[in-house]
């Protein structure tokens, strides 16, 4: 089975059919499925979509139980936290629905944590960090864009002397590098490459 544009987040199982990995949609299972819109909706409460996957929380005086309901919990409602709690050891604990995020300094609502400026998030070499809220993730460096080569999804360079979208002068030369260009003015013009005189 060969699928031409292969299948990013699924496995290729006929003529350009993919079958997507659970939390992926799309001919090429390159979107995020946004399991809290679907029916019966997966959590009690309330949903936090996520990148392939999502997280329940509960509503505030509700604590989140191991099978992931939501329970009536009179010491929840009296510590007012954003995303429901947990009983620790007799000690009640606010909880944030995901990894991204931390409790911040009241205690009781969740903040965002700037993997991008942490250094938590590891992006390859050509792709650079995208910080979103409660999450992150990696996006091909600007030149370059995102194409299936050779059986899966490579940063691949942008000549933009091809595509045209270069700002070289009318009397300069395009010339492509990675992930930019250069503009060199022609014989018997003198200047940057973007102006020439």
């Amino acid at each position: 089975a060969t699928c031409g544009h292969g299948c990013k987040y699924g496995e290729c199982m006929g003529p350009n059919k993919c079958k997507c990995f659970p939390g992926f949609t799309g001919k090429t299972c390159n979107q995020d499925l946004n399991e809290c819109g679907l029916k019966p909706r997966p959590c009690k409460h309330r949903c936090m979509n996520t990148h392939g996957s999502y997280k329940c929380y509960c509503l505030n005086g509700y604590m989140l139980m191991p099978d992931g309901t939501c329970a009536s919990s009179r010491t929840c409602a009296m510590v007012n936290c954003q995303y429901g709690c947990e009983e620790v050891k007799g000690q009640v604990q606010c909880l944030c629905p995901s990894g991204g995020l931390q409790l911040g300094p009241n205690g009781r609502t969740c903040i965002d944590i700037d993997e991008c400026s942490t250094g938590k998030a590891v992006c390859s070499y050509n792709r650079r960090c995208v910080n979103t809220f409660g999450s992150f993730y990696c996006k091909c460096q600007l030149g370059y864009e995102l194409k299936y080569t050779s059986g899966h999804y490579n940063c691949v360079d942008v000549n933009e002397c091809v595509t045209n979208t270069h700002r070289c002068n009318l009397h300069a030369e395009c010339l492509n590098t990675q992930g930019s260009f250069q503009c060199k003015c022609q014989q018997g013009y003198r200047g940057s490459g973007f102006d020439c005189a």
